[in-house]
């Protein structure tokens, strides 16, 4: 699967068929809270830190999810995955504990989606 870098709106139905193709009904992202852009497609959450980092990011602004496009509110956007372990930024766990932070990512994920 390749990894694809969003910078425009892309379609839930788009997210669809890349969790059908490789977690059913899920998708790895990983989001840059200050460029605003996110890559999905991986099949690691490490994979798409690597090609976001390759295009420019800074990894202490990179944070791992996971979508699922069938489900509506909150509950579409879990802030869970390996790479949000950073002690050295305060986030000792695989969840992105800074209810602010969640709150950039949100919005990030949400401008990058269309409707």
């Amino acid at each position: 699967m390749t990894i694809e870098i969003i910078r425009r709106p892309i379609t839930r139905a788009h997210l669809s068929s890349l969790g059908e193709a490789q977690f059913g009904d899920m998708v790895k992202a990983v989001v840059d809270v200050e460029r605003q852009v996110m890559a999905i497609g991986g099949e690691l959450h490490s994979d798409e830190e690597a090609a976001l980092i390759e295009d420019g990011s800074a990894q202490t602004n990179l944070w791992g999810v996971n979508l699922y496009p069938a489900e509506q509110g909150n509950a579409w956007i879990e802030f869970d995955s390996m790479i949000n372990v950073r002690p050295s930024q305060g986030n000792r766990s695989r969840n992105v504990e800074d209810p602010l932070l969640q709150d950039r990512i949100r919005q990030v994920v949400t401008a990058l989606m269309e409707g």
